[in-house]
């Protein structure tokens, strides 16, 4: 059977020479994985880039029953981009906020509601120009509300995380009692509720935050795991 939907790439491994398998976010189908043929081929050049991570897509995509992977019949591009393969902090952010989204979405089952944000927020980011800095946290923020565990202040996100005995370590070693929680308290809050009138200095500040909402996520997410492409976006905050 055929369906056409919408789909937001996550990522994707190599498979056999030119073939790649896909995880893809879907409007009908929820996460799918696909095996597209081919694709890793010099000519026609280009289509690979199909499949970079928050890529929208138009897919007919066969379904089965059973589940498990299957195939898409057609794809191309919904909406390309213009910022967001150019800039480097945009690219970093994608890359980061990528990982995090495919680590998180783990159902197979439609819902609409995540998809429109994913969607919408992608497309936003795509066509800022500025005031963009904060929109890792922000993202992340109404995330967790999609996925059951929002929070309503910053106390709720920093007592959780200060006081789980079992919170994993930061990527920079820091201990939850070394992290100013008091004052992230506000940025969450200005973050959560206003987040226009942010008064996050530097880069610096948003990686320990960024930090902190990980290992928010990590209490709430089981096998969470360590998020890599976290200390890629680091240097790029710090520029």
């Amino acid at each position: 059977m055929l369906i056409k939907t919408r789909g937001i790439v996550l990522n994707y491994i190599k498979y056999r020479e030119t073939s790649i398998i896909a995880r893809i976010y879907t409007e009908r189908l929820g996460l799918q994985t696909y095996i597209i043929n081919g694709v890793r081929k010099a000519k026609p050049p280009g289509r690979i880039a199909l499949f970079q991570p928050f890529t929208l897509l138009d897919l007919v995509a066969y379904t089965s029953r059973q589940g498990g992977i299957t195939r898409l019949s057609e794809y191309r591009c919904a909406l390309p981009f213009s910022t967001l393969p150019y800039d480097v902090h945009k690219s970093s952010v994608v890359l980061f906020l990528s990982e995090v989204v495919s680590r998180t979405l783990l159902e197979e089952e439609e819902n609409e509601p995540l998809f429109h944000f994913l969607h919408d927020s992608i497309l936003r980011f795509d066509q800022q120009r500025e005031g963009f800095e904060n929109f890792a946290l922000i993202f992340l923020l109404e995330l967790a509300g999609y996925l059951g565990f929002g929070a309503e202040s910053g106390e709720e996100i920093t007592s959780q995380v200060a006081f789980a005995s079992a919170a994993p370590a930061t990527s920079s070693g820091s201990s939850p009692a070394a992290l100013r929680f008091r004052e992230f308290d506000q940025y969450f809050n200005e973050l959560l509720h206003t987040p226009e009138q942010s008064t996050i200095p530097n880069g610096r500040v948003r990686r320990e935050l960024l930090d902190v909402v990980i290992r928010y996520y990590q209490l709430h997410i089981e096998k969470l795991g360590d998020i890599r492409s976290l200390d890629i976006l680091s240097e790029v905050l710090a520029e």
